[in-house]
């Protein structure tokens, strides 16, 4: 009888830990299954500490929107405009500053806990230390924790709008510090101030001073609300900054800050439109969903998790760096001309302007990076852009090349804006007032235009050397008439000149002006001038036509911007059969490039990681340099020369060796210029590339060797079709790189191109990838 109630007992337990066990089971896996299908963010792939031991001003972002007017982040170091803002490095945080931009800087701001013993050092001893532990970065938001202060300080925006929250100790009376006169990245804060509205509400604005490069200043007008009301604010005369202290609480305090570049009533007007309420979390969410759909515009599968990494904070990098400087309701700061205006854009049906206006570094090299990646993926980011520096030449008379707080800077040489405008009509996103357009561009190519100013050239209008140009047919080096600005390089000079008048004369003939399509084509045959045959470079003479003494192809910026002969003498992207035809041939310029690339192959493709050691000797006699923009389309010459295996072998490597890292110590190699390596990155990864910009009757683009197994485009109904396009690659992996054979909606492609209009379309492009040795065999 005990036998069998011990029988009986056991199965009782046993069945119950059976049970238990199946339970546990299906719970895990509901879990499991749970867990999979989690959805994985795209924001979350992105690595924004990318490149940040080498950042400048406006490299880094976080609480930051897309093209945001706002770019709220942490500074380590502060003044110049390399080597500052957040330099991963560092360990001490100076600030919270608001704008990050081309040549512009201001609004500091820091929280601090208060006491007896730094009641009198406040203003000037405030810095704190932070460990990068206690710190997340994700796109449009910034947490870190100030350990002087024991601070927990959360950051995020609107388009322009600044929301900060932070957590103070709870027994510590707590302050913000206004850092309204000091030196951020590029400029001077000068002439700041304060002033109370109510106790939750103060105004204010400073001067950032003018730079070299900027030459007049520019007032930049704020409004801060509060979730609670402040104790006190306090002036220090010394220092002329603002202390704003609160009451010891356990509620963090929250803050909008509106910037504007207008009036304090329009920063007031940015935050009523954009940011009426207090929920810091939905802000959040909404900063993370507009990042999200951005980068949703191509999905990637396969690859590595670091590749897929690494792509979509390409990615990331080419949707930031260029910034909004307009209000929401239109009005913007007109620096144009001799005073300072208050310019209105115009307005649509519903009272909204028709387009944002922007601050924006040079587009020197746009060519090669967001005039294809724009215009495929985000046509109406390269309206609005195009749309922009149509008001700049409204206002002032000249189509700027790389404009700052509403006025020209004159950045880098040349009439760089012109194949950006010319693409974005012949992809079809511009398709009125063409006419005027034209005439707007034809003018940057002519006396009195862009072209004649070198870099940075504000009253004279002689660096350029077009007058040279148009009389001899090459700009000299040096200027006979002496230094003016910077980069008055001519041999680079005449290539660059020679490449934007071919993406005029397209214009001119879209148009049917042909007497000025004959002479601009004519123009751009200007390259060959500078063509030395006995050498086989590109080479610099002088105003009599005598050729450089003791030339020197690898001796860096000597007749060649921000580049050597090597490299530069590849710039004529509009008529590479006429450059090979001057070296003797395809075969020859094939040869002769493809050793340069097993020259550069040992440098990593790039002249050192950061744009300073471009002049190190150890590196600045490469003869490829993807650190920078002017040979960054080499790899695409071969499928031009009938040698599109060569293009895809060296575009992965370079894409491995240039474009592969993921650390706070490399990433870009060089000069990132506000997202345009990293729009080259991501081009090379999808394995498109446009050689002439996408400037032709219908904007050609050359097939490389993607990296991803698939890659899906979704394109904007708005411009395009309501489609996909799809680039599917079958048996890619790291040894197998080279097309075989490319199919486009089941029908065979030659030659390595597609046509803009057929990929609008939508549709699958199916490339059968191979290996270097059985393509051989």
């Amino acid at each position: 009888m005990k036998i069998k109630n011990i029988l009986t007992l056991g199965f009782l337990i046993l069945s119950i830990l059976s049970i238990t066990f199946l339970s546990c089971k299906n719970e895990g896996e509901k879990e499991a299954q749970n867990t999979s299908e989690v959805e994985v963010y795209l924001t979350d792939k992105v690595y924004p500490i990318l490149d940040t031991e080498n950042s400048r001003w406006f490299f880094f972002t976080s609480a930051s929107r897309p093209f945001g007017m706002v770019n709220l982040s942490p500074d380590t170091e502060i003044n110049g405009a390399w080597g500052s803002g957040y330099r991963y490095a560092i360990d001490t945080i100076k600030g919270f500053s608001h704008i990050h931009a081309w040549q512009i800087s201001g609004l500091s701001v820091m929280p601090v806990t208060l006491s007896e013993e730094n009641n009198k050092t406040i203003f000037t001893d405030f810095y704190s230390k932070f460990s990068h532990q206690n710190e997340v970065i994700k796109p449009g938001y910034h947490k870190v924790k100030l350990e002087r202060y024991g601070i927990n300080a959360e950051l995020t925006s609107t388009k322009r709008v600044g929301f900060h929250k932070y957590a103070f100790p709870k027994e510590k009376n707590s302050g913000i510090l206004f850092n309204l006169n000091t030196v951020l990245g590029p400029c001077e804060n000068i002439n700041g101030e304060l002033e109370k509205i109510g106790d939750k509400e103060f105004s204010g604005k400073l001067i950032a001073a003018a730079t070299h490069r900027r030459p007049k200043p520019l007032t930049i007008y704020f409004k801060v609300e509060l979730n609670r009301a402040f104790k006190s604010i306090e002036h220090d005369d010394e220092t002329g900054n603002y202390l704003i202290r609160f009451d010891a609480s356990e509620e963090p305090i929250l803050m909008k800050t509106g910037i504007s570049y207008t009036s304090i009533e329009n920063a007031s007007n940015n935050i009523a439109s954009e940011l009426p309420k207090w929920n810091f979390d939905k802000i959040v969410k909404d900063s993370h969903n507009e990042w999200e759909g951005l980068l949703g515009r191509i999905k990637v599968k396969g690859g590595t998790d670091q590749e897929q990494r690494r792509f979509y904070t390409d990615l990331w990098h080419a949707l930031q760096g260029r910034r909004i400087i307009s209000d929401v309701n239109g009005a913007y700061p007109d620096n144009t001309g001799a005073t300072f205006k208050l310019g209105q854009l115009p307005l649509n049906k519903d009272g909204k302007p028709k387009f944002n206006h922007f601050n924006s570094d040079s587009f020197w090299g746009a060519q090669w990076t967001i005039n294809t990646l724009w215009g495929l993926v985000y046509p109406e980011i390269k309206e609005e852009f195009v749309q922009s520096l149509l008001q700049y030449e409204k206002d002032g008379g000249l189509i700027p090349r790389g404009p700052s707080g509403g006025n020209y800077t004159y950045v880098m040489t040349g009439a760089s804006s012109t194949p950006f405008i010319v693409s974005a009509i012949q992809q079809g996103i511009i398709k009125e007032d063409l006419e005027t357009i034209y005439l707007a561009l034809k003018k940057n190519h002519m006396p009195g235009g862009i072209m004649e100013k070198a870099g940075y050239e504000h009253k004279t209008n002689l660096g350029g050397g077009l007058t040279y140009y148009i009389d001899k047919g090459y700009v000299p080096y040096p200027i006979p008439e002496g230094k003016f600005g910077g980069h008055q390089d001519g041999a680079s000079l005449t290539m660059e000149y020679a490449y934007q008048d071919w993406t005029l004369a397209q214009l001119a003939k879209k148009l049917g002006h042909q007497e000025d399509y004959d002479y601009f084509l004519n123009r751009s045959k200007n390259y060959s001038n500078v063509f030395d045959a006995e050498t086989g470079w590109m080479r610099p003479k002088n105003v009599n036509g005598i050729w450089k003494n003791d030339f020197d192809p690898y001796q860096v910026e000597n007749g060649f911007i921000e580049s050597n002969g090597a490299q530069s003498t590849w710039f004529v992207p509009h008529d590479l059969k006429g450059l090979a035809n001057l070296m003797g041939g395809d075969e020859k310029a094939i040869e002769k490039l493809n050793n340069q690339f097993k020259t550069a192959e040992k440098l990593n493709f790039t002249a050192g990681n950061s744009h300073s050691q471009e002049l190190h000797p150890e590196y600045r006699r490469i003869p490829i340099n993807y650190g920078n923009q002017p040979s960054i389309q080499t790899a695409y010459i071969f499928n031009k020369l009938g040698r599109p295996d060569l293009t895809q072998y060296w575009s992965r490597k370079i894409v491995d060796k240039a474009f592969g890292g993921l650390a706070p110590s490399t990433g870009y190699n060089g000069d990132e210029d506000q997202g345009l390596m990293g729009s080259l990155a991501v081009l090379m990864k999808i394995g498109l590339f446009q050689m002439n910009g996408g400037t032709d009757s219908d904007s050609e683009y050359q097939i490389g060797s993607p990296i991803f197994d698939e890659i899906t485009i979704k394109l904007n109904p708005d411009y395009y079709s309501d489609s996909t396009f799809t680039i599917k690659t079958i048996n890619n992996g790291p040894t197998n790189t080279l097309v075989n054979k490319v199919m486009l909606n089941n029908k065979p492609v030659e030659n390595y191109k597609l046509i803009h209009s057929d990929v609008i379309k939508g549709g699958t492009l199916i490339l059968e990838m191979t290996s270097e040795e059985t393509l051989k065999n």
